[in-house]
């Protein structure tokens, strides 16, 4: 899958830095965008093959973002929330709008790495999500 395309959608530029980093070493084509807005034009425009999500964002939440993208159909890739809200509801909720995967902040690099690769690989990110509730 090392030719696959992953956004990542999140308003901190440090954080931003350090995934286009470590998703590149693993062989991604990496995409980025700083808000919700700017991440709906994305994943409409350039498609991605797995979205990692932010919840907190300006402009449009990750929720709200996620919400549109599924009702409409805009696109099927697996998204895996990245977020530091850690309530069930949050998760949940999440869960059931369509994140294929949950992951909280602060969170383990290597492991997202992981979350990455079993998605893509398993072709279908609605099929079982590994949830962190720590």
């Amino acid at each position: 899958m090392a030719s696959s395309t992953i956004l990542i959608a999140d308003d901190d530029p440090l954080l931003r830095a350090l995934l286009v980093h470590r998703l590149s070493a693993d062989g991604y084509q990496v995409l980025t965008a700083e808000d919700g807005a700017q991440a709906l034009a994305a994943i409409t425009e350039q498609k991605p093959d797995l979205v990692v999500l932010d919840a907190l964002m300006p402009v449009m939440d990750g929720f709200e973002l996620l919400r549109r993208v599924k009702a409409g159909r805009l696109s099927d890739a697996p998204v895996i929330m990245l977020t530091a809200l850690r309530r069930d509801q949050d998760i949940v909720g999440a869960l059931k709008l369509g994140a294929a995967d949950y992951l909280v902040k602060p969170f383990i690099p290597d492991e997202l790495s992981q979350r990455v690769r079993r998605l893509l690989q398993s072709g279908d990110g609605a099929r079982g999500s590994a949830l962190d509730h720590a």
